[in-house]
């Protein structure tokens, strides 16, 4: 579910290969956990993100570009960059681009915790399974915000713990048993999808998240669960 996410050094090969192994099933993989709501929730974004002013959008994180095709169809005049680190999903979603005759969309390779672009060179800055992955994620979010321009939009997504005690533990189970057996038998890497429940537990709640969001300046934070309270929706205006 996740999309390819920077890293630092320290953690940047490994991850970088293991999206790259599983570049070829990720689509798959993601309609076959999540029973092809992943689309809908990409939807979710991609309207808030049309709440944003005038000019260009990042999509973060793009992976094979669903959340980037997700904006375009939604605000057709838009132009959307997607950047990921991961060369391997970029060329999955440049054939996907090709293929359905997607213009004003433009891939590129980079580092969600050094963006090659200017301070506040987007109307919306936007990911989707990113932020969990980072292994700063205060300095990843502040990047977010400096090259979102003055009255842009910054939205996130991303997999949470469920609040409910007993819906969290029936999740649990769901994420660490059956995902890693679904990601072996689909994706034929087990290693990859027994990371993403580990990657989930690890991750800030969603109201730790949108205070953090206010300590690297962002502000007018709202967020909400989709899901059944498995999925963050934050919005932040710059």
């Amino acid at each position: 579910m996740p999309a390819s996410p920077p890293f630092f050094p320290s953690k940047a090969e490994p991850v970088r290969a293991m999206f790259t192994r599983i570049a070829q099933r990720y689509d798959l993989m993601n309609s076959v956990m999540t029973g092809g709501r992943h689309h809908a929730w990409r939807r979710r974004v991609a309207a808030a993100a049309a709440g944003a002013p005038a000019g260009p959008v990042l999509d973060l994180a793009t992976g094979t570009a669903d959340l980037a095709i997700a904006v375009r169809a939604r605000t057709p005049a838009r132009f959307v960059a997607g950047a990921d680190f991961s060369e391997g999903m970029l060329r999955i979603g440049q054939d996907k681009l090709r293929a359905r005759g997607i213009a004003r969309v433009q891939l590129l390779a980079a580092d969600a915790l050094t963006l090659p672009f200017r301070d506040g060179a987007f109307a919306c800055v936007m990911s989707a399974f990113l932020l969990r992955n980072l292994e700063d994620l205060e300095r990843g979010l502040a990047e977010m915000r400096r090259v979102t321009m003055r009255g842009g939009r910054v939205v996130t997504l991303d997999i949470v713990r469920p609040a409910a005690p007993i819906w969290g533990s029936v999740f649990g189970a769901y994420f660490n048993r059956v995902v890693p057996a679904i990601g072996a038998l689909v994706a034929g890497d087990r290693q990859a999808y027994t990371y993403l429940p580990q990657s989930v537990e690890r991750f800030v709640t969603p109201d730790e998240l949108a205070e953090m969001m206010e300590k690297v300046g962002l502000r007018e934070i709202s967020y909400r669960r989709l899901g059944l309270g498995t999925i963050a929706l934050h919005v932040a205006i710059v």
